[in-house]
């Protein structure tokens, strides 16, 4: 108890009963301010959790906000085409010579020497025709070059002897030139019956069927006593025989437009048969026709292909993978591509995340991916699939396509594995 207690005990003395009654009203007194505390205390925490609470999540919305305004995108890096293309095209076979073989003499035929699938050299006997009418009129040929030598005769010796009463003044100058006028024309004329005599038998010689050159026959037409009508005037009617040059082959195949300038002479090529699994053939561009068809728009090619084993047969249908030279453009996904009513263009992402809308020129599309001609410098980073929302100046964070992503070796337990390093 303080002095004061004392005091006031001292001066006013209590019974035994009261002073037990103070003493637990003072203990009543420290108690309720003792809770009192205590509340308020917990009021305070309470009050600071709250606040507390309330700071942190204005802060998380914040952030979640910034988080869902924020726009991630997939990129890729444009780089420069440093590879060819191959172009693949179809094509049948050809032989390098194919000679339809008519014939020049009517008749019938004899007898045929070859058949299809033999092999004859040039020059060797493929069938023989029997020419009757040809045989006659050369015979009548034969005979009217006699008779144009007996008056060729007959006017030179009337020359001379004109010649001689001439010079006696016997016969006139007119008659003198009459006589020599018709020993020059009995010279035309036998030469006029010579040469149907060598007609003649040159239509003779046509009796003899022959090979033109080294190859296959591919084709027979006749058969023993067949009539050959070698048409009026010379016409032709139908081929006897044909023959193919298998080695080498050739093949044409058309270039688009687009790809023209790239197919130069002396470009290799490979040529597969969907039959001849496996095996692929070497071939090479002979030459090109250099100029574009204005039907097509396109540009004939031709490929010479070595058949020296006689695998590949004329007229099979084949495909010719044509590699192309390098083209200077890049090459750039599908799904890079920006096209709206402005044109056709690419969001290009820069170094502080900002997009920038190129405007560009396309070149050839190679399916998948497409060149670009103009418009782009190497090294942009493109987003890929872009939306329609995205538009000049948009903040972006990116991330790399697989294929742009730098490959780093790292150990795990001992082994090698690959690690894709993203971009923020």
């Amino acid at each position: 108890m303080s002095e004061e207690r004392h005091s006031q005990l001292a001066l006013h003395p209590v019974a035994p009963g009261e002073s037990g009654e103070l003493l637990k009203r003072g203990q009543v007194v420290r108690r309720t301010k003792i809770a009192a505390l205590i509340v308020l205390v917990i009021l305070a925490i309470g009050a600071g959790r709250t606040v507390v609470s309330r700071v942190l999540n204005t802060r998380a919305l914040e952030a979640g906000a910034a988080e869902h305004n924020k726009q991630y995108v997939k990129t890729t890096v444009a780089r420069a085409s440093d590879a060819g293309q191959t172009l693949a095209l179809p094509g049948t076979l050809q032989g390098f010579i194919q000679s339809p073989i008519y014939a020049r003499a009517g008749g019938y035929v004899k007898r045929w020497t070859k058949d299809i699938g033999a092999r004859v050299t040039k020059g060797e006997l493929l069938a023989e025709i029997e020419t009757p009418e040809i045989d006659q009129q050369l015979s009548q040929a034969i005979a009217a070059r006699q008779q144009a030598a007996a008056s060729l005769e007959l006017a030179q010796s009337t020359s001379v002897r004109w010649e001689a009463l001439r010079k006696k003044d016997a016969v006139s100058q007119q008659e003198l030139d009459e006589r020599r006028s018709a020993s020059t024309q009995a010279v035309a004329n036998l030469a006029a019956a010579e040469a149907n005599v060598q007609r003649l038998r040159q239509l003779e010689n046509f009796k003899r069927i022959l090979a033109p050159t080294d190859g296959v026959i591919t084709r027979r037409n006749v058969d023993t006593g067949d009539l050959i009508d070698a048409g009026a005037g010379g016409g032709l009617t139908r081929a006897l025989f044909v023959v193919t040059q298998t080695d080498p082959l050739r093949l044409y195949v058309n270039v688009p437009q687009t790809y023209a300038q790239l197919v130069k002479p002396g470009q290799s090529v490979v040529v597969t048969q969907a039959e001849l699994r496996g095996q692929r053939f070497q071939g090479q561009v002979a030459r090109t026709a250099a100029s574009i068809d204005a039907t097509s728009r396109s540009m004939q090619v031709e490929v010479s292909l070595p058949n020296a084993a006689g695998t590949l047969l004329p007229g099979a249908f084949v495909q010719v993978a044509l590699p192309l030279m390098a083209s200077r453009g890049f090459s750039i996904p599908n799904n890079a591509l920006v096209i709206r009513g402005d044109g056709v263009k690419v969001a290009v992402v820069d170094a502080q995340g900002r997009v920038h809308m190129k405007p560009i020129q396309l070149g050839r599309n190679y399916g998948e991916k497409v060149e670009v001609t103009d418009g782009l410098a190497d090294g942009d980073r493109l987003v890929l699939n872009p939306s329609d929302s995205l538009a000049e100046g948009d903040e972006v964070s990116f991330v790399a396509a697989d294929d742009d992503k730098p490959k780093q070796v790292v150990a795990d337990k001992g082994k090698a594995a690959d690690a894709r390093k993203v971009v923020p």
